[in-house]
């Protein structure tokens, strides 16, 4: 048994090292631009619900973006507690806001999916820029996507964030589960990744509208609870050239309350069963449980004797684990950018490797059902719970 796993681990180790080198190439994070692009329009798609507590910061710093934005299109799904009336405040001082309320849900749509796809036929602009309630656009954000998509030959390009206003438990446990998505698929900003491996992130999403509509808009994701990857991965496959970048100096995010509710939430989801094939999701599995799970449980049986160095195989699983470890302690500076401020709970993260592990097996082993405390089947008519917006912080929005 020693044996055995020493030699898995090794593969692991191996393979979580070929696919980290690529990132020592990767592009820097794009940098804001100045407003004022010309010949180029940008049409903001943004799906609402019940959003009044954290979106003004969003349409705040999409207020604030110059050239190329064009007009910023608030798709709301029946929303109750203020949201329509903080859009219509802002449309009120910025005619670019525009208020749309989406078509009833049909049948084997996702909720935020089905409100991207009426914000598209409602956009007029070259660009579709989607964003979720939670982002928070700095300054030249608009016109920076644009640039950077224009430039590298883009059709379809997303961006990471910059965490935001997180607390020490979240950001104990936050960078271990981004940390599996790393390990699974690549960083930002790696050049063309193999197409069924692309990721992407809702939060910042950008594609031309005429590709989009090429290919039924928003309809290949329609039933997917990782709308974003699913999309990305579903037309990089047709030949889109299809990008993942990092946007930390573009705009920030502050995605859940606690650690508790990112538990639930961004773990239900975080597997990304809807964007990967179930045998090809399994072995994932097994891969982040030998590089993530085990490392540091083997590294405690060794030291409270459990386990013994006394053979060449013991020896072998002993150091791999220790690599294991010294590559995930060394990841910290990779990611160093994506946070705004990091407390003890950051520098301590690799702890609650073998949380994010079980977390990402339990996710694996059942597909989600709801979503913040609303639940829904998908197929069924929007009469099932109440019409939901399930989707709307992916994983990938957190990678």
């Amino acid at each position: 048994m020693i044996a055995l796993l020493a030699a898995l681990q090794t593969l692991a180790l191996i393979l979580v090292v070929l696919r980290l080198l690529p990132g020592r190439r990767r592009r820097p994070p794009i940098a804001p631009a100045p407003a004022g692009m010309d010949g180029s329009s940008v049409s903001v798609v943004l799906p609402t619900r019940n959003e009044a507590h954290r979106m003004s910061p969003c349409l705040e710093g999409l207020h604030a973006q110059g050239a190329p934005l064009q007009e910023v299109l608030v798709v709301d799904s029946g929303s109750t507690d203020g949201t329509v009336e903080l859009v219509g405040e802002v449309s009120a001082r910025d005619g670019r806001f525009r208020l749309l309320h989406d078509a009833p849900l049909p049948a084997g749509w996702v909720g935020k999916v089905w409100a991207l796809q009426c914000g598209l036929r409602e956009a007029t602009s070259e660009w579709v820029l989607g964003v979720d309630a939670d982002t928070q656009p700095r300054p030249g954000m608009v016109a920076a996507v644009v640039q950077a998509a224009e430039s590298l030959g883009y059709d379809v390009v997303s961006f990471s964030p910059q965490f935001a206003e997180m607390s020490t438990a979240e950001q104990w446990l936050q960078p271990s589960m981004l940390i599996t998505l790393v390990y699974r698929f690549g960083a930002a900003g790696v050049t063309d990744p193999q197409p069924d491996r692309v990721m992407a992130n809702g939060q910042c999403f950008l594609a031309r509208r005429a590709v989009l509509e090429a290919h039924g808009g928003y309809e290949i994701a329609r039933q997917s609870w990782a709308d974003d990857v699913t999309l990305a991965r579903a037309l990089a496959v047709r030949g889109v050239r299809v990008g993942f970048l990092d946007g930390s100096r573009l705009y920030r995010v502050r995605a859940y309350a606690s650690a508790g509710q990112m538990w639930r939430e961004w773990g239900r989801s975080f597997d990304l069963s809807d964007a990967t094939t179930r045998g090809r999701q399994w072995l994932d599995v097994a891969f982040i449980v030998l590089v993530q799970g085990a490392p540091w449980l083997v590294l405690l049986a060794f030291a409270l004797g459990l386990l013994r160095v006394d053979s060449v195989a013991s020896l072998t699983l002993l150091r791999t684990n220790q690599a294991l470890v010294v590559v995930r302690t060394l990841m910290l500076l990779a990611l160093w950018g994506s946070y705004e401020r990091r407390s003890m709970g950051f520098w301590l993260s690799p702890l609650s490797d073998p949380l994010a592990a079980w977390r990402l097996v339990l996710s694996t082993a059942r597909r989600p059902r709801g979503w913040r405390g609303r639940t829904f089947a998908l197929g069924a008519p929007a009469a099932v719970g109440e019409r939901s917006r399930a989707g709307a912080d992916t994983p990938a929005d957190q990678a």
